[in-house]
């Protein structure tokens, strides 16, 4: 199959295209590396630099390219970010994305494939959340996913397209951005590594769902032929960042210094995803242990320093 994957020079999508190029797909990748790496980029992959806010550009990447599925990851990701600027977030996460579905209507795209978020999109449930729990955001980044979350339903119901949204939980692995803003696990990797405090923000007992990169990668593989719909992406365990702390530790066998600060606007306190509709209709189970997935990025970070 001929795949356009956006964000494919980012952290998760890029682990996607290998997965996509290594099972034999022609794979192209969309990318303004704005935050994405080209050295991420699979020297197999057609790469297109273009800003998906470009409507004109990226309709010359769907002529010249002919997709028949579309992968899309590219996306403002800094929670914090689109609680102080709150069009910015909505210019490549909402306008951004319905340029793609105009062009997978327009270009006869049989399937879409959306990044979606578990966590910012429930908002503040305090534990588990499945698809059917009640959406409620509490920031803008939640808001600009449910959003095209609704229009792909839109987009299915009245033009035909097949999509499916996977609703990540907190997905860490190797080449996520330790300096960034999202990504705690490739944050605290780096400082250890760099000798520096980790910051926690909050009393470190706000709880996350911690999936690893690869099992996330398995999830969009089998979304390429999965029952249309929304399903949730995780592990279906609540994990404090304290406790986060404490593997980590383990993993570097050091006791490094961590430093507590106020909480941040538009953070849930806590959050988990029960996976069973995935596990049912996409036959995808996280296969990774929280210590295993740690050891590796800790390790990949280790490397990279050397």
């Amino acid at each position: 199959m001929r795949i356009l994957v956006t964000g494919g020079a980012g952290f998760i999508a890029s682990h996607i295209v290998d997965a996509f190029v290594s099972s034999g797909h022609t794979v192209g990748v969309v990318d303004d590396l704005s935050s994405g790496k080209r050295e991420n980029i699979n020297p197999k992959a057609l790469f297109f630099e273009v800003d998906i806010r470009d409507r004109e550009k990226l309709e010359e990447v769907f002529k010249a390219f002919k997709p028949e599925i579309v992968d899309h990851h590219a996306a403002q990701i800094n929670v914090r970010r689109s609680v102080e600027d709150p069009v910015y977030d909505a210019s490549i996460n909402i306008i951004g994305s319905l340029n793609l579905l105009e062009l997978s209507r327009n270009y006869n795209v049989k399937r879409f494939i959306f990044a979606s978020t578990g966590g910012a999109i429930y908002g503040d449930v305090g534990g588990l959340a499945d698809e059917s729990t009640p959406t409620a955001p509490i920031s803008p980044y939640g808001a600009s996913k449910r959003a095209v979350e609704i229009y792909l339903g839109y987009y299915h119901s009245v033009f035909g397209l097949e999509y499916v949204a996977l609703r990540y939980a907190n997905v860490y692995g190797p080449r996520q951005d330790p300096f960034g803003e999202a990504g705690v696990v490739a944050i605290f990797s780096e400082r250890i590594l760099s000798g520096k405090p980790c910051i926690v923000y909050g009393d470190g007992e706000q709880t996350r769902d911690y999936v690893y990169v690869m099992d996330v990668v398995e999830a969009n593989i089998r979304a390429l032929s999965a029952p249309i719909g929304i399903y949730n992406i995780g592990t279906g365990k609540e994990t404090s960042v304290n406790e986060l702390i404490d593997v980590l530790k383990s993993v570097s066998g050091k006791d490094f210094p961590v430093v507590y600060d106020v909480p941040r606007p538009g953070e849930v306190r806590r959050i988990a995803l029960n996976c069973e509709k995935a596990s049912k209709l996409l036959n995808w189970t996280p296969k990774t242990s929280l210590i295993d997935g740690i050891r590796e990025t800790f390790n990949y970070f280790a490397h990279m320093k050397n």
